[in-house]
């Protein structure tokens, strides 16, 4: 098992021996176990995120262990996403509010807004006269104010 406890920002010296995907909710935990199957899919490696409160993992973050002999790069991982779009910003920033009013970890365009599926959630999008669909992609949903 390989403990990885810190986060650095990339450099030539610290090049990835291995590179995980993870969806946005991996991404917020701090301490957990992963296992990752090797190429043969036989072997199975096991990565222990134990990382200091308040880091959040973010695409291109670069993990690595106490000798700092071993680095992980952190991907988004796809995840099936429900993708609201609008023409009208004011549409989109009345969805915004409702969704944050239930404290639905979302993610904020431009021109869009991303959250995990949710048949009420959706209902509730279509009620208030937007478009939605269902995609495969990464999602990158806001922290919060707090975590940085």
């Amino acid at each position: 098992m390989i403990i990885l406890t810190k986060k650095l920002t990339f450099s030539p010296n610290n090049k990835p021996n291995l590179t995980i995907f993870l969806t946005a909710e991996e991404r917020l935990k701090i301490k957990h176990t992963i296992s990752i199957k090797e190429s043969n899919n036989e072997d199975i490696k096991l990565l222990k995120l134990n990382l200091n409160r308040g880091n959040i993992l973010k695409s291109g973050d670069i993990l690595t262990n106490d000798k700092e002999d071993f680095f992980v790069e952190i991907q988004a991982k796809s995840e099936v996403v429900i993708t609201v779009k609008s023409n009208s910003k004011l549409s989109l920033l009345k969805a915004a509010y409702h969704l944050g009013n239930r404290h639905v970890n979302l993610e904020i365009g431009e021109d869009y807004l991303r959250f995990s599926p949710d048949y009420v959630l959706e209902s509730m999008i279509v009620k208030l006269g937007l478009n939605i669909h269902q995609e495969i992609t990464p999602f990158f949903p806001e922290v919060g104010a707090y975590k940085h």
